[in-house]
């Protein structure tokens, strides 16, 4: 086993796939300096810079799978999704559909997502559960670097689009170049867990859809995905000193979800909180309560999710995305202690 940080990790899974495969390819703007080392190793043609304009080479990306390619379409911010959904929703997830899979989108659009360092609402939303509402897309947040590589490795060789979010406070690019530079009086809640770790020396695939049991537990179920699984992780040591016994999930991908595992750990427990640093209303949080009841389960329940526009004061935003607090708080309330 090699320790990698969060960003090693997926460039590493990266490198393994197109030297195994010429048809992976990666565009998006300023790639060729982000992406040095895959620039250098694999040369302008496989690693394709391209004009400032998200719908332009999301769209070119789109058609490149089609004719054969697997591209990795990088959008630098979740948020700049925005601007890319006539190819997402109108194109890219309805392809294989409506072609009777006689044509199939082998994309991945990689995207960084997330708050915590001071950017406000238009450069810090996850907006994952806005794309899971959109039939024939996968949804990857991985939270952790072995995660992070395999589910790539996987992502890359899933035959229709998947889109692979990557929480910047996981990320040292991203902490370097969007959170510490200006901003040296601002603490940040990072987890050290996450944004470094031991990984295999040869990537295999995660499966999609497979959740990650982090901590076994009899009172309480926390499910989560990417940085919030470290808070619920961090939530779930102080509830033990309080006698709680908590059961924490990373769900590693929102769509396909892990309902099953997830039914298993509430059926033991019979309390579900679910984290999540997307919005709360109409969000991944009430599909998930509303797949158990389905299911004719009965459990209390409660969330821990972003519920308004992020704020720009890092104080008031810091208040309104899921922490540890929050979690602690939320669970003590549901369990009556």
């Amino acid at each position: 086993m090699t320790k990698m940080n969060f960003d090693q990790a997926i460039e590493s899974a990266l490198a393994q796939a197109m030297e195994e495969d010429d048809n992976i390819i990666i565009m998006g703007e300023d790639v060729h300096t982000i992406r040095l080392n895959l620039f250098a190793r694999f040369g302008k043609e496989r690693v394709k810079y391209t004009p400032i304009s998200e719908s332009g080479f999301v769209g070119a990306a789109v058609t490149a799978a089609m004719a054969g390619l697997r591209p990795i379409a990088e959008v630098m911010l979740a948020d700049f999704l925005a601007v890319t959904m006539d190819a997402i929703l109108n194109h890219a997830a309805k392809i294989a559909f409506f072609s009777g899979d006689k044509w199939n989108v082998p994309l991945v659009i990689r995207t960084a997502c997330g708050g915590g360092y001071g950017d406000a609402g238009q450069h810090e939303q996850s907006l994952w559960g806005w794309l899971a509402h959109i039939p024939g897309l996968s949804i990857v947040v991985p939270s952790n670097p072995a995660d992070a590589g395999g589910l790539m490795l996987s992502s890359i060789y899933e035959d229709n689009p998947v889109i692979y979010f990557e929480h910047k406070l996981l990320s040292d690019f991203w902490m370097e170049n969007m959170a510490i530079g200006g901003r040296t009086t601002v603490s940040f809640e990072v987890p050290e867990q996450g944004a470094e770790g031991e990984v295999p020396d040869k990537w295999n695939p995660i499966p999609l859809g497979l959740l990650n049991r982090m901590k076994e537990g009899n009172d309480i179920t926390l499910v989560s995905l990417g940085v919030s699984v470290h808070r619920c992780m961090e939530a779930a040591k102080i509830l033990e000193r309080k006698g709680i016994s908590a059961e924490v999930l990373d769900l590693r991908t929102v769509i396909p979800l892990d309902l099953e595992n997830i039914k298993k750990s509430v059926e033991k427990t019979g309390v579900l909180i679910v984290v999540d640093e997307d919005y709360m209303q109409f969000g991944l949080s009430g599909e998930i309560s509303a797949l158990l009841l389905e299911e004719c389960l009965s459990f209390k329940y409660g969330r821990v999710c972003t519920e308004n526009t992020i704020p720009y004061s890092i104080d008031l935003e810091l208040q309104a995305l899921p922490n540890t607090e929050r979690i602690v708080n939320k669970a003590l309330k549901i369990l009556n202690k």
